[in-house]
């Protein structure tokens, strides 16, 4: 517990940073291999009238992919101008 209350907010930022991007990882190889997956049964899918289902996950799915790249490039952002300036 007090490991946690001595980190710093660059320390927090850092943590989550790493969280997102490991969400991030996850998130690509879940789109691919659904992606995969729904190209092998497209046509068995739309004979049973379920395409739009899988439709709707796959941009949910890359919503949320979309969403996370933006959000790591933002926190990455805000980390770099907590850093202290380098001394010349």
């Amino acid at each position: 517990m007090s490991d946690e209350s001595s980190k710093t907010i660059s320390d927090h930022l850092t943590d989550t940073l790493s969280q997102l991007k490991e969400m991030r990882h996850y998130s690509k190889n879940n789109v691919e291999r659904l992606t995969a997956a729904w190209m092998l049964f497209d046509g068995e899918l739309a004979e049973l009238k379920q395409t739009d289902k899988i439709d709707d996950l796959m941009s949910r799915q890359s919503q949320m992919h979309d969403a996370l790249e933006t959000t790591i490039a933002e926190l990455e952002e805000a980390l770099q101008k907590l850093q202290p300036e380098p001394a010349e």
